[in-house]
């Protein structure tokens, strides 16, 4: 067991440094690959021709020089590459080296049986194309194969052999090597193919799944499908949706006493909590500006509940803020706003993807946030109106907004008590009880 492992390792310390002849730092990975695939197979063809040179010459036919010339060349070819690393030279030389060194070997053999199938090396021409290049240039040099076979076969069946017959044992014995020896190569050629095609699926396959995970953490899932299948802006309108922008108030004299490690960790933790917040209420987040942080309901998915599921999240927000855990130890508030109303949905351009929503709606949203109070979620009437049922709202009256005149504006402030068990509905649901 001793001697094996140490034969192995002799083995993967030859191919390891056989793999380096002709390596190019700049080479990307599937060239390194290429590369060290045919030098590995040059290599390994190299002893054959030496052996079938020799065996020919013992016996006593001139032909065996052939196989000596293909060894030269070959090796020749192996050594410039080492220098030059240019990998299409060395593969156009050694296609050709094995297309018409052992093919034209027929004709002074006698032709297809007498040659012991010496020809079928010829194949690999073709074969390396295949591997190592496109199948367009693969199906010409194949039809090179075949015209050159068949002429020198049958050149050599009408010439016969130039020089005194080979015995039969060796002819036959040559064509079983040829075969055998020969069909090894294909099968390690094609082997090793096959296994850099399944690693490279395999790889394409995880790639894919990381760049669909990255596009679906962009854009929702059913705005991700429809980018992926038309070649369009895609732009929706909503006839009712709500619209939440939320701020942290004076976060930037805050964070200008801090590293920005610090600063974007916090902004990282509050807005990592604010998106598990939306995927729990079934919300889409639209995107962050900062320090503010935009949310809607009923897009791209229309809902019926899109003002009352918007509001829980506000109100979880502004928990979050106040919470026993390190985003309620900092002493911010949020200020927030939200408003109701037609918007039109949708992602545009082609770099950088992004699915927004515009309209008059939400620009009331954006000025109910910054004209609202710290630690207060500030509604407009529609949204007042949807809520009005459900929760408690306390007015404010009539704000004069920029670009909008007078506005009236309600602070949304919880869950109203069911007057039946003085339970409150949002403690319910966040698996609390209030008496």
């Amino acid at each position: 067991m001793h001697l094996v492992a140490l034969i192995r390792a002799a083995i993967d310390r030859t191919a390891g440094r056989v793999a380096l002849v002709g390596a190019d730092p700049r080479d990307d990975e599937d060239m390194r690959a290429r590369k060290a695939l045919l030098v590995l197979i040059s290599v390994l063809i190299l002893p054959v021709a030496a052996l079938w040179g020799t065996l020919y010459l013992v016996l006593g036919s001139p032909v065996g020089v052939v196989p000596f010339v293909y060894f030269a060349v070959l090796l020749g070819a192996l050594v410039v590459f080492s220098r030059t690393r240019d990998f299409p030279k060395l593969l156009v030389v050694a296609q050709l080296d094995i297309l018409l060194a052992p093919t034209l070997s027929m004709i002074p053999l006698g032709g297809f049986v007498e040659a012991g199938g010496v020809g079928l090396w010829g194949i690999l021409a073709p074969l390396g194309t295949l591997v190592f290049s496109e199948v367009r240039t693969a199906a010409r040099w194949y039809v090179a194969w075949v015209v050159v076979f068949l002429g020198s076969g049958i050149a050599g069946e009408i010439v016969g052999p130039v020089w005194d017959p080979l015995p039969v044992w060796f002819t036959t014995t040559m064509l079983a090597l040829n075969i055998t020896i020969g069909g090894a190569i294909v099968f390690t050629l094609l082997a090793v193919f096959a296994s850099e095609r399944r690693a490279a699926l395999a790889a394409l396959r995880v790639e894919q799944v990381k760049a669909e995970n990255l596009l679906l953490n962009i854009l929702p899932r059913s705005i991700a499908e429809r980018l992926k299948a038309e070649d369009r802006p895609i732009a929706d309108q909503f006839d009712s949706a709500s619209i939440l922008f939320a701020d942290v108030v004076d976060f930037t004299p805050w964070s200008e006493q801090l590293p920005p490690s610090e600063v974007v960790g916090y902004l990282d933790r509050l807005f990592t909590h604010f998106d598990t917040l939306a995927e729990r209420h079934g919300l889409e987040k639209i995107k962050t500006i900062g320090d503010c942080y935009m949310a809607a309901a009923g897009v791209p998915t229309p809902r019926p509940d899109h003002a009352r599921v918007l509001a829980l999240m506000a109100l979880d927000m502004l928990e979050a803020m106040h919470s026993t855990d390190e985003l309620g130890h900092l002493g911010l508030e949020l200020r927030a706003g939200i408003n109701s109303g037609p918007v039109v949905a949708g992602v545009i351009g082609r770099k950088r993807f992004l699915y927004d929503l515009w309209g008059d709606a939400v620009n009331t949203a954006s000025r109910m946030e910054s004209y609202g109070a710290p630690g207060r979620i500030q509604i407009t009437r529609p949204t007042y109106e949807l809520l009005r049922d459900e929760f408690e709202c306390e007015p404010r009256g009539t704000i004069t907004v920029k670009g909008k005149g007078e506005i009236e504006a309600w602070y949304l402030v919880g869950l109203r008590e069911r007057a039946d068990d003085g339970i409150r509905t949002h403690d319910l649901l966040h698996g609390k009880q209030t008496l």
